[in-house]
């Protein structure tokens, strides 16, 4: 249609939210599709968490409030942010958005101008790329390599920044690979950024609470104090908390970007659910300990997932050190024919052989920016999983 805006012209539709779509229309299509492209909890919001906006809703709560979120809201992140990783923010420095996806474009509106540029480590969340060129920039991926846990090196940043770089966007634990930065790793990475003063850190951290084995989270602004001022902390309470649907993000960061975010939230949506903000309030200074109950289930889903998916020729599936995505290598079967005589010539066609052929929905890796790949969450019951697996394993053995 010629009155669509030119820059739609450069951005593409979610490919995780296209292939949870057309899995949900061949379910009811009557085929038997599992779908795990979707990255979402499968377990419910915390009753106390619930109790709190059914609260809320019967206290008449159900008005405007502050365009960039309530005082007790941000007063709850700042006691999380000081409580979990000894950052110190006051309210000011604090904006409430409908979900981190928008605390991440606010920030990007906010700073972004064409022709600046933003690194993002690859494989990556589908909408980063999105995101910066909708604010006119120019993304500028930067592979990471298996062989490096699916992280960022050193090198690679400092290769990669430019006159041009405004950010770079540290995703940690990594939604699609589940790589983590440890300290070190982050110490490594602050000391390219600190040669670069031109150069910020937009630290998302919505994974933060899903991470196993020994791992201990750190974000980058605790470990170099020096970038505080330079670094957009998000977060969010979607994951940990299993309150995808409620849409509730949040950042801190200096005050004058905090303030410039919340000129654009207070003159597009306005302030996120009020509902959703005292549930939020809730979620994060209340009772804690149904967290390690979960991660304990992740974790054993993770393993299994791993273990079942290592067995399939073809495929080679690393282990995880957070969120609840696994990122397993298809070049074993690329090159290789489906019975019906396709060619499986890329990470694409392998996932579309497997939609077909066993009614299993996964996301290739291309949408990732890193192929031949492939993403499997596995943030659904062990019993889905291992039957998903034994299918994908089966359409594996029967490539020729």
């Amino acid at each position: 249609m010629s009155f669509l805006a030119e820059r739609l012209s450069r951005v593409k539709p979610s490919p995780t939210m296209a292939i949870t779509a057309l899995a949900t229309e061949l379910k009811a299509a009557g085929r038997d599709v599992i779908s795990l492209s979707q990255g979402e909890p499968d377990f419910d919001t915390p009753a106390n968490i619930k109790a709190a906006a059914k609260a809320a809703i019967d206290a008449g709560e159900t008005k405007y409030t502050v365009f960039d979120g309530r005082i007790e809201l941000k007063e709850a992140v700042c006691r999380k942010f000081e409580r979990e990783n000894s950052l110190r923010y006051e309210p000011s420095q604090i904006t409430i958005s409908a979900g981190g996806k928008q605390v991440l474009f606010n920030a990007l509106l906010a700073t972004v101008d064409p022709g600046d540029e933003v690194i993002i480590p690859a494989p990556y969340w589908v909408s980063y790329p999105e995101m910066v060129l909708l604010c006119g920039g120019t993304p500028v991926p930067v592979v990471c390599p298996q062989n490096n846990g699916f992280r960022l090196r050193p090198e690679d940043l400092e290769a990669a920044i430019s006159p041009r770089t405004k950010w770079l966007i540290l995703n940690s634990p990594s939604n699609p690979s589940g790589a983590a930065y440890r300290g070190e790793d982050l110490q490594a990475i602050a000391a390219v950024l600190l040669r670069h003063p031109q150069v910020s850190v937009m630290a998302d951290d919505m994974y933060e609470h899903l991470v196993y084995d020994d791992f201990r989270f750190a974000t980058i602004a605790e470990v170099e104090p020096r970038l505080y001022e330079r670094t957009l902390t998000v977060n969010g309470v979607s994951k940990a908390y299993c309150m995808t649907g409620w849409r509730i993000g949040y950042a801190g960061g200096p005050k004058a970007l905090i303030k410039a975010m919340g000129a654009i939230q207070s003159n597009s949506t306005a302030n996120p659910c009020s509902i959703s903000q005292r549930a939020a309030i809730e979620a994060l200074d209340g009772p804690q300990d149904f967290i390690p109950v979960h991660n304990r289930l992740f974790k054993e889903r993770r393993d299994l997932v791993v273990g079942m998916l290592n067995r399939a020729p073809g495929l080679s599936c690393p282990c995880p050190e957070g969120a609840f995505y696994v990122y397993p290598s298809c070049a074993g079967v690329i090159g290789k024919r489906s019975p019906s005589g396709s060619v499986i010539d890329n990470d694409e066609d392998f996932v579309r052989y497997l939609l077909e052929a066993e009614n299993v929905a996964v996301v290739h890796g291309a949408a990732f920016g890193l192929s031949p790949y492939f993403r499997i969450s596995y943030a659904t019951s062990t019993e889905v999983l291992r039957e998903a697996c034994t299918r994908i394993e089966r359409a594996c053995r029967a490539l020729l």
